[in-house]
C-alpha cells in the first residue's frame, strides 16, 4: 500500500499574524492553522500522500482552502454553515519570547459543527481513511465542536478494517478514541490522566510518567508516545517495553508545534512501513527541528532525515 495518510481535523483555523520588521515596520502573514493542519503539513513534507479532512465555511474557509492548496495539501473539505475559525495575533508585543502564541490576541472567532456537518465530516474521513495506511485523529478546538463519541466511532470503524490509527488527543476525545482502540497514542506528559486527587505529573519523573502511560495502554492504546517538554520523549510498546528517545537539542526560536510535527512524522513513516522505533526516531527529529523555526509543523524533509540519524533510543528496565 502506498504511504497514504488521512488526517481528521475538526477545528481548522485561519491565522492572521502581525510581525514586526527590523526596520520598524510590520508584515502581515496569513497561515492555515489548527492541529490537524500542522500534523498534515509535516506528514506531507516527509513524503506521505496526505488527505486533510476538515470543515470549511465563509470567507475564512475560502482563504484557508486556497492557502492549503498553495502548500500542496490535498483537502477533503466539508462545507459548513458557520465560518471557519479565525485568529488574529499581533506579535509586536512578543518581546522575543520563544512562545509563538505570546503577543496580543487581537481577535478570535470559534466554530462548531451541526449534526449534519458532523455526519458529512465523518463520512468523508471514513472514505479517505479506508484508502489509506494510517488515520491520524486530531482534537477539537473546544468541547462543543462535535460529540466526543465521534472519536470512538472513527477509531473503531477504521481500525477494524486494518488501518493503523494514530491519535494525538487529550481529555474526552482521548478517552473516547481509546474506547474504540488506537494503535498509537501521542500525548504530552501534562495530558496524562492521574487518579482523583493526584497532581499533574512532573516531566522529569520518568517512573510516574510511565505508570500513567501504562494506564492508557490498559484503556485501549496499543502503544503510547509521551512528549515531556524539554525531557526526552518516552515510548511504551506492546508487551510492556519502554524506551527513552534521545534527540539532539537545538536552541528554540519558538517551542510550540513540536508535538504536532512528531505526530505527522510518525504517521508518515508508519504509512510507508517503517518499524515503530524507526518511525519514532524520525518523529523526534521532526520535533527537535520544529523549535528552530517560526512555523508549526514546518521543516524540510531532508533536514529531518539528517537529524534522525542522530536520534538514539534506549531500552528502559
Amino acid at each position: 500500500m502506498s504511504a497514504r495518510v488521512t488526517v481528521f481535523s475538526p477545528s481548522p483555523a485561519l491565522r492572521v499574524v502581525v510581525e514586526p520588521t527590523t526596520a520598524g515596520g510590520v508584515e502581515v502573514h496569513l497561515h492555515p492553522g489548527g492541529q490537524g493542519t500542522w500534523v498534515a503539513r509535516m506528514a506531507a513534507r516527509l513524503g506521505a500522500d496526505v488527505t486533510l479532512c476538515t470543515p470549511v465555511g465563509g470567507e475564512a474557509g475560502t482563504a484557508l482552502t486556497a492557502l492549503l492548496a498553495e502548500e500542496g495539501l490535498r483537502t477533503c473539505a466539508v462545507p459548513t454553515r458557520r465560518a471557519t475559525a479565525t485568529v488574529v495575533l499581533d506579535h509586536r508585543g512578543r518581546g522575543g519570547s520563544p512562545d509563538a502564541e505570546q503577543g496580543d490576541r487581537v481577535a478570535e472567532s470559534t466554530s462548531t459543527l451541526t449534526r449534519h456537518e458532523v455526519d458529512d465530516l465523518y463520512t468523508a474521513t471514513l472514505t479517505a481513511a479506508l484508502d489509506s495506511a494510517v488515520l491520524v485523529l486530531t482534537g477539537p478546538e473546544h468541547d462543543d465542536v462535535l460529540p466526543a463519541d465521534t472519536y470512538r466511532r472513527l477509531a473503531e470503524d477504521v481500525g477494524g478494517q486494518g488501518v493503523l490509527v494514530v491519535a494525538d488527543l487529550s481529555g474526552a476525545p482521548q478517552e473516547q478514541a481509546l474506547a474504540g482502540g488506537v494503535d498509537l497514542l501521542k500525548a504530552a506528559h501534562d495530558e496524562l490522566p492521574g487518579e482523583e486527587g493526584e497532581d499533574e505529573v512532573d516531566a522529569a519523573d520518568t517512573e510516574e510518567v510511565l505508570r500513567r502511560a501504562r494506564r492508557l495502554q490498559g484503556a485501549g492504546a496499543r502503544e503510547v508516545l509521551v512528549t515531556r517538554s524539554a525531557e526526552p520523549p518516552l515510548l511504551l510498546t506492546a508487551g510492556d517495553g519502554a524506551h527513552r528517545v534521545d534527540a539532539p537539542r537545538f536552541e528554540a526560536v519558538q517551542f510550540r508545534g513540536a508535538g504536532d510535527s512528531m505526530s505527522g512524522a510518525v504517521a508518515a513513516r508508519l504509512a510507508r512501513g517503517d518499524t515503530l522505533l524507526d518511525a519514532v526516531r524520525t518523529a523526534a527529529a521532526a520535533g527537535a527541528l520544529n523549535v528552530t523555526r517560526q512555523g508549526y509543523g514546518t521543516g524540510h524533509g531532508e533536514a529531518v532525515e539528517v537529524v534522525a540519524r542522530r536520534v538514539r533510543t534506549a531500552r528502559l528496565a
